[in-house]
């Protein structure tokens, strides 16, 4: 079947954008700690929740309460 055939085939114009598009995950590459990994693993295994799951939901958390990181240079 060729692309231009599902078009034929089907028709879209009463369809509708998906509502949900706003709130998907966002993929990013981020560098952590090692102890702050094992850390909510550890959270992980007691939760039985992911621990990336873990970690954006401290991090919604934070945002929603405008928590501010203490920054201590060292």
């Amino acid at each position: 079947m060729k692309e231009n055939d599902i078009r034929n085939e089907y028709d879209f114009s009463k369809s509708t954008k998906n509502p949900y598009i706003k709130r998907l995950k966002k993929s990013i590459t981020i560098r952590l700690e090692p102890e702050t990994v094992n850390y909510f693993k550890s959270l992980s295994q007691e939760s039985g929740i992911p621990y990336q799951t873990l970690i954006n939901l401290f991090l919604s958390q934070c945002a929603k309460e405008k928590k501010k990181p203490e920054v201590v240079w060292q």
